[in-house]
């Protein structure tokens, strides 16, 4: 399809594009400079234009999703989606069905989604999983933070082995970047111990977090990977957690500063939190702010939103603490010689001072950090469904709505948090920086997140103002909940916020060169750990459906 944007108010950071009038060109799926004939006018009389919205972190695929829609059937009975011409039937509010996954990103806007944390093991199903997730651009992020293979090479010292096995793991599930939950303290689980601190060793092992961390982190340098270390770090959830987030940040320090960050911190609302109990629970953003501003990292935030959503992660520990707090169904899993990841229904209340705190923190961050720094995320579903950005997006805009909000929940937000002394508003072009460009350079996806000539046609229009009255926060929330039009390479997939073509995404996956000689110290492992061959681990091509690879010669 050949298309003229025409008259849109465009926002591009990746090309420094801040609110200017512009016509786009499209044509065979790629943004063109220029269409002599033959192209579809569509005028959008001054409607802003954006790069398709892009999310960093989401678990809308895996084994843990899928558990997660087994056991809370009254998720699935509060969204139920009917079959509608080429649209599929689907179901839930927390934890969606596949399809419906595809079109409620579409509807604000979003093209593209990677999903953060899939056990290696398991990574053959997340493939199947992603193949039928419609509209979306994907890639999925293997695990290796209680990885047997990777500690026992870094309590040997034998980093080129690590290095090699980081290679040879990412080529066998097609992953594309690596993943770190909880280093070493889901392993230290299993062996009834807890982690507390970066420097302690996990059992058995003799290793710690903070080594763990240090060598991913030269493997992935070393390996020139297109996205740095994604880190969710130690004591997630904990009063008093800011303090190791501190810590975790401060030994990126030892590293050369290079064309990008060499750690990237997801959802770090829940790692934010300062005080000793949940009885004088408080705010620890400014401090770890500071050290943020200070390091060669990035951040996304995952913004907690109020209501009942489903939380789940590798982090077992951590799941099986909360379903002690809540007394709420919850279920475990271990996966042999790599993680164990857990889930648990929540029920975020506003007039909860906890709830009201971690609300509150996860606005902080975005609105204390430049926006440079900074990618908007809610961990979906943990903090919320990511149906909530439009909200989220709101409430970085518009400081009457965090004001009237404020006025609202519980008063440990105000009094616990910096929150109601913050005046800043963002702008449009931020919103587009956080929302997509940030994520699109972060995750290295040079094709994607701006729209420069030789871009991926992914584009998002939205029925609002340039000159939007920030005071009028409901046009916001309803202009992001439903994207004029959605664009998906070249083709039109969502108008007036509805999905009109449910297009095919696009799987994209590392190709790695590695010393062959790893390939034998793995099998011996898988001999003598595993329960399945080697051969049956490693993902084929021919199993993603529609895929695209990314080489890379280190």
């Amino acid at each position: 399809m050949k298309l003229v944007l025409k008259n849109g108010i465009v926002f591009d950071p990746v090309n420094g594009i801040n609110g200017e009038k512009m016509d786009i060109y499209i044509n065979n799926g790629k943004i063109v400079d220029k269409i002599r004939f033959g192209a579809k006018e569509i005028d959008l009389k001054g409607k802003i234009v954006m790069p398709g919205g892009f999310d960093i972190h989401t678990h809308i695929a895996g084994g843990k999703e899928n558990v997660g829609r087994i056991m809370r059937p009254e998720d699935s009975l509060k969204n139920l989606v009917a079959k509608r011409g080429k649209l599929r039937a689907g179901s839930g509010k927390s934890v969606l069905s596949v399809h419906i996954t595809g079109y409620e990103y579409a509807k604000m806007g979003y093209t593209t989604a990677l999903a953060p944390a899939t056990p290696p093991l398991m990574a053959r199903h997340t493939h199947h999983e992603l193949n039928e997730i419609p509209i979306l651009d994907k890639a999925l992020f293997p695990l290796f933070d209680g990885n047997w293979f990777v500690m026992d090479k870094i309590a040997e010292k034998d980093y080129d082995a690590v290095k090699n096995y980081v290679a040879w793991l990412l080529q066998a599930t097609k992953g594309y970047a690596v993943k770190v939950v909880n280093p070493g303290g889901t392993e230290a689980w299993g062996w009834k111990k807890e982690i507390s601190s970066i420097d302690e060793e996990v059992p058995e092992f003799g290793v710690t977090p903070k080594e763990i961390l240090e060598a991913l982190i030269s493997a992935v340098e070393d390996l020139s990977l297109p996205h740095s270390v994604h880190l969710h770090c130690n004591n997630l959830g904990e009063p008093g957690n800011f303090e190791t987030t501190i810590e975790t940040v401060k030994l990126t320090g030892k590293f050369e500063r290079g064309e990008r960050p060499v750690l990237h911190l997801t959802h770090l609302q829940f790692h934010c939190y300062a005080g000793d109990s949940w009885k004088n629970f408080e705010s620890g953003v400014e401090e770890v702010a500071k050290v943020v501003l200070k390091h060669d990292v990035t951040v996304d935030t995952g913004n907690l939103m109020f209501g009942d959503t489903t939380t789940m992660t590798a982090d077992g520990p951590m799941e099986y603490h909360l379903q002690l707090l809540t007394g709420r169904k919850w279920a475990n899993k271990d996966v042999e010689l790599e993680t164990a990841p857990g889930i648990t229904p929540i029920f975020y209340s506003s007039k909860s001072p906890v709830n009201a705190v971690q609300w509150a923190i996860g606005l902080e961050i975005p609105l204390l950090l430049p926006a440079e720094k900074v990618m908007i995320t809610t961990d979906h579903p943990n903090g919320a469904p990511f149906t909530k950005y439009p909200e989220i997006i709101a409430l970085l805009m518009s400081e009457k709505y965090r004001e009237e909000m404020l006025s609202k929940v519980n008063s440990a937000a105000s009094k616990r948090t910096m929150l109601g002394s913050i005046d800043r508003e963002y702008s449009l072009y931020e919103i587009a920086m956080v929302t997509r460009a940030n994520q699109a350079v972060t995750a290295g996806f040079k094709d994607k997140g701006h729209l420069g000539v030789g871009a991926i046609a992914d584009i998002a229009v939205y029925d609002l103002p340039a000159e939007v009255d920030t005071r009028n926060y409901k046009e916001i929330i309803r202009a992001f909940s439903r994207a004029y039009l959605t664009i998906k390479r070249g083709e039109i997939v969502v108008k007036e916020g509805e999905v009109v073509n449910p297009v095919e995404g696009v799987t994209r996956y590392l190709d790695l060169s590695y010393d062959r000689w790893i390939e034998k110290e793995v099998n011996e492992y898988f001999k003598n750990y595993y329960t399945i061959s080697m051969q049956n681990y490693v993902i084929g091509v021919d199993e993603m459906r529609r895929c695209e690879s990314v080489q890379i010669h280190s």
